[in-house]
């Protein structure tokens, strides 16, 4: 189970938040659409500015963005005008009036989708595939991760035939709920074809805590420390 399921997906609801709050209606087809829109025109538009994760809320006539970025500056701008400008061009798109919220990613070594992202740049530069791992699994576990996992596929050093090969350091327990894994797959295109990166990262252990509004990685509000996932276990027994 825990090899053949995004390990995210497989956490939603017990440790985890989902990227996108709002109620559908009968419209949910077209804000699903939406969302992906956006999400789509972000990770272009801000191709340079790290960005990790793209979390949407709608209310009636609201939609805000949170945009989780290891370069917050970037999308600010001098004295606030390219978020402005951005807001702009999310109107068009929406045609609602658009909020953004930026929240700075302190520790980008910890995220997958950053550290994944920075190996395939790397590979497109021409340096050695081990190399770019090898250097992105010691910092993640000098920054304090339990443990990391990367897998690279495809036509490795321009080989004539594919292969994959896989590095770890310390622990990701899969099939453990409770454990926050930060999963990613990037891809590098090289000029031998498209190589895979798939990142796993082992930040802890979340214990107990059936957290849906920890979605930035703060505190979790009053109320929300219901326990998660206990799978039938306090049924009583018939007679």
């Amino acid at each position: 189970m825990g090899q053949k399921t995004n390990p995210i997906g497989n956490r939603l609801g017990f440790i985890r938040g989902w990227d996108s709050n709002w109620f559908g209606g009968r419209n949910y087809g077209d804000k699903i659409a939406e969302d992906a829109k956006i999400r789509k025109y972000l990770y272009a538009r801000l191709s340079k500015a790290s960005v990790s994760r793209i979390i949407i809320e709608r209310t009636l006539k609201l939609v805000t963005v949170t945009i989780t970025t290891a370069r917050p500056g970037i999308i600010i701008g001098r004295g606030g005008q390219e978020v402005d400008k951005l807001k702009e061009e999310l109107k068009k798109i929406t045609n609602k009036e658009v909020q953004i919220n930026i929240f700075e990613i302190k520790r980008p070594e910890l995220d997958a989708r950053l550290v994944g992202d920075s190996i395939a740049r790397q590979i497109e530069g021409r340096i050695s595939f081990r190399r770019a791992i090898k250097m992105a699994i010691a910092a993640a576990m000098r920054m304090g991760a339990e443990g990391i996992k990367v897998q690279i596929s495809g036509r490795l050093n321009g080989a004539e035939m594919a292969r994959s090969e896989m590095y770890k350091d310390g622990r990701t327990p899969l099939h453990t709920f409770r454990a926050d894994i930060d999963y990613h797959i990037s891809e590098a295109s090289t000029t031998y074809g498209k190589i895979g990166i798939k990142v796993w990262i082992m930040k802890g252990e979340v214990y107990g805590k059936r957290d849906l509004s920890n979605i930035l990685g703060a505190s979790p509000k009053k109320g929300g420390n219901q326990r998660g996932g206990n799978a039938g276990g306090n049924r009583r027994k018939r007679k």
